[in-house]
């Protein structure tokens, strides 16, 4: 039993050894105390400056967090400060998050190819104009898709028939929303809205509920969307929104049921798609006070009006999460789909998919991915993605250096730009890569 012991607390000794030297080697090139300085400093005129409420900011390597720090408030009301365990809104990070996670995991076990085509696998797309596109050139945004639709405006109408929105104030026109002004008069269209829960009606709100019926009239419209030239890069929601309907009808299952499966792999669980079902509505930072849609401020429930009509759950937007979780995504995307051992993803699809295989053509994205033409900020072997709600998120395994900045920069608007005009995350990004 001594001799046993003796040799514990010699393993031990090595491992805590490897690791300190790891630790050691990462910060010899890596100045915490001096990038955790200019990270404070930063978030403190970005906080003054109001850019946003509140933030979580971690900076790792492959291995481990070297920065991991938490910002700010809520809201304005400065009630209540930021937490580790605070969800944020993600926006499009989900995009990458989650249906792209989910994609490379079924391309690496062959249930998916690049190649297939919308319409061979989502049967209604089979006889439209996008029934060639292929799963590649949505994950490029090379599909000549529009970037967006608001469907649900089409839930909306005046009695006599104005304008939702202005661009000017007025009698008619009080409340803002971006930079117009929300019709007084607006109502909701009941036969595919209503405000208490209704038989297989879908949850889009805290108050409201979408008669499924709805969904035909969103997919013909996605149908005739394609109004722009294939092969060139034009970002769009819808690209997700059929990336999603492609995994989810080829396999039978839900989007979110994979995502979950997958986070629960890498032993994370504050991250998923309607937070409210598995954290507390205190742990949620607020987003937009949208007076045109949900009329409230919203918190707990997605921001993005794409992904709430589709229940909280779509390939565009919809995932909450704080930054450890991420950070641990991170890690694995980094070590080339591994992560403590575990083969969460195939190294050969994570290469693929973080590559930029159209750079040639003047087109850098990755596969889901997002990448940018090499300037002062970027480099080629850099991906990642960003959200509209404030959130970034980059990677370089070269340098061994990934980023995460979560904000709620559209509480109490969206026209809150200012962290974007700023450079704010590319800045921070520059200088933890230098």
């Amino acid at each position: 039993m001594k001799n046993i012991s003796i040799k514990l607390l010699i393993v031990c000794l090595i491992s805590l050894g490897i690791n300190g030297y790891a630790q050691k080697k990462s910060n010899e090139t890596f100045n915490v105390h001096q990038n955790e300085k200019y990270i404070d400093s930063m978030m403190t005129y970005a906080l003054k400056k109001g850019f946003f409420p509140g933030a979580q900011v971690i900076v790792g390597t492959g291995d481990f967090n070297l920065i991991s720090k938490n910002y700010g408030f809520h809201d304005y009301t400065k009630k209540q400060l930021v937490k580790s365990e605070d969800v944020f809104d993600l926006a499009s990070m989900s995009k990458v998050l989650g249906a792209t996670l989910v994609t490379m995991r079924l391309v690496g076990d062959g249930k998916l190819k690049l190649t297939d085509q919308v319409g061979e696998i989502v049967p209604m797309y089979k006889n439209t104009a996008i029934s060639d596109l292929t799963l590649f050139e949505l994950l490029t945004h090379t599909s000549g898709l529009t970037p967006s639709i608001t469907f649900y405006q089409a839930l909306l109408s005046t009695p006599d028939n104005s304008p939702l929105l202005s661009k000017e104030k007025s009698e008619q026109y009080v409340e803002p929303f971006d930079v117009m002004f929300v019709n007084k008069n607006i109502v909701y269209d009941s036969k595919y809205l209503a405000f208490e829960p209704k038989e297989n009606w879908v949850q889009i709100y805290k108050n409201m509920w979408l008669n499924p019926e709805f969904y035909p009239l969103v997919y013909d419209r996605i149908a005739t969307a394609n109004t722009n030239p294939r092969g060139k890069y034009l970002y769009s929601d819808l690209n997700l929104l059929l990336v999603k309907q492609m995994i989810e009808t080829k396999t039978g299952k839900k989007l979110d049921e994979f995502t979950n499966e997958i986070y629960a792999e890498l032993g994370i669980s504050i991250i998923g798609y309607n937070p409210l079902k598995w954290t507390s509505i205190d742990n949620v930072m607020p987003t937009e006070v949208d007076n045109l849609f949900r009329r409230d401020t919203i918190k707990g429930y997605v921001h993005d009006e794409a992904a709430a009509i589709f229940g909280g759950v779509s390939g565009n937007a919809g995932l909450f999460a704080n930054a450890e979780s991420i950070a641990v995504i991170c890690k694995m995307l980094m070590n080339n789909g591994t992560y403590k051992g575990k083969q969460i993803l195939k190294a050969n699809v994570v290469k693929e998919f973080t590559d930029s295989p159209l750079a040639k053509n003047g087109i850098y994205r990755g596969l889901g991915f997002d990448k940018r033409k090499p300037d002062e900020f970027f480099t080629k072997d850099d991906f990642g993605h960003t959200g509209f709600t404030g959130t970034f998120f980059f990677m370089n395994r070269k340098t061994n250096r990934f980023l995460i900045i979560l904000t709620n920069r559209v509480n109490p608007t969206r026209t809150n730009r200012l962290m974007y005009k700023d450079d704010f995350s590319t800045k921070i990004w520059k200088q933890i890569n230098k």
